[in-house]
Parts: C-alpha cells; structure tokens; sequence
C-alpha cells in the first residue's frame, strides 16, 4: 500500500466520478476517499466478493447519462486490519479510467475538486 498526493480522477463515459488528491494505491488501484465520489452517479449493488487479506467487498453501478457500468466500483465497509488503509474508500475497474487530472500540479485546474474547493470557500 503508498499514499498517492497527486490529483486523481476517476472518469466513465467521458464524465469524473471521482476526484481526489489523497487516494491509496493497494495493487495498482486507486481507492478514493467516499467522500470524493460523485454520489449522483452510483448506487448500492448487491454483489460481493470475499478477499483473504482486505475481507468482504461490496460493489456500486455507475449510471451516466444512462449508460450503466454494473459493479464497477468496490470498498471494503470493515476492512480486515491488514487493510485498515483503505477503510472509507472506494476503487474503480470495469472500463473506468483512473488517471492524474489534466493540470494536476495546477491548484486551479478546474476539475471536480477545486470547484468543490472554490464552492465550500466562498
């Protein structure tokens, strides 16, 4: 497991639902913070799966402009202790595309996390 610093986004069918500065990488994938997904385009799915070191996960579908990506998105609500890095995130994979946000090194960059930033600001 690393702690990633960079400006990351999460993008699926051209849209960000995701976008974080402090995701942790655990075998190539980026968990994100909860509270950086952008809640408007995932619900709950009933899938689960069972990891012999991170414990039960559960999944999310993304819904965009009414396209549906079923399970594409997985957490860990109780992480087992060799995993407590990654408890209250989330990590993507079916098609979605996890990479630095263009201008990342560029505090206003525009993307969903400095809008957030300027919205919460002023």
């Amino acid at each position: 497991m690393s702690d990633n610093k960079r400006l990351m986004q999460a993008k699926w069918n051209g849209v960000v639902v995701a976008e974080s500065d402090d995701t942790v990488v655990v075998g190539g994938s980026h968990y994100f913070p909860r509270e950086s997904i952008a809640e408007q385009y995932v619900v709950p799915s009933s899938h689960r799966s069972v990891c012999s070191w991170k414990g039960t996960a559960s999944y999310l579908t993304l819904t965009v402009d009414g396209r549906r990506n079923r399970d594409a998105a997985w957490f860990y609500p109780l992480p087992l202790p060799a995993a407590r890095q990654i408890t209250g995130r989330v990590a993507f994979w079916k098609g979605v595309k996890v990479s630095p946000a263009a201008g990342a090194d560029d505090a206003g960059s525009g993307g969903l996390l400095s809008r957030l930033r300027d919205r919460l600001a002023g």
